[in-house]
């Protein structure tokens, strides 16, 4: 089991929270990103850089995903491309991705893009706050607490 981090748009707190998890847990950690990024050393951590491009660190990411494996994103698509291949996916703000809400945020994304694409603005995230920052560190503590337990996890 692995974790991947869609780094480019991953906020430097949650990447400083998986880099502690990573340590913590003797779990492997692959940020992918097409800029250079700074780790810590570790041998659980390390960056794989992808060339620049659409969505080539998603599709990196898709291509070496194995069942089991965890991926961080706030990209839709991809956490559901992710789910299709039996990995998890979490949202850098705490939301686990399932089978269950995954298709409704499709739904709702693929919505707002048209939205967009019409000329309707219809705003960006919501700022980022100290209790996104929370709630994922709690979620991916369940996530890790309960592989821990089990030895293969839920996830």
């Amino acid at each position: 089991m692995q974790i991947w981090v869609d780094a480019d748009a991953c906020p430097r707190a949650i990447k400083e929270i998986l880099f502690r998890a990573a340590e913590r847990t003797r779990v492997s950690m692959i940020l992918v990103a097409n800029t250079l990024l700074r780790t810590p050393p570790s041998p659980f951590i390390r960056a794989m850089r992808v060339r620049r491009g659409f969505d080539i660190a998603d599709r990196e990411i898709v291509e070496q995903v194995q069942a089991g494996d965890l991926v961080v994103t706030a990209d839709i698509p991809l956490a559901a491309e992710v789910i299709g291949r039996g990995g998890h996916a979490l949202d850098p703000r705490g939301v686990l991705y399932t089978v269950d809400n995954i298709p409704e945020r499709l739904a709702v994304r693929n919505l707002m893009a048209e939205l967009r694409a019409g000329g309707l603005e219809t705003g960006g995230p919501a700022p980022w706050t100290q209790g996104d920052t929370r709630a994922f560190a709690n979620q991916l503590d369940r996530l890790l607490s309960a592989r821990g337990k089990s030895g293969a996890g839920p996830w």
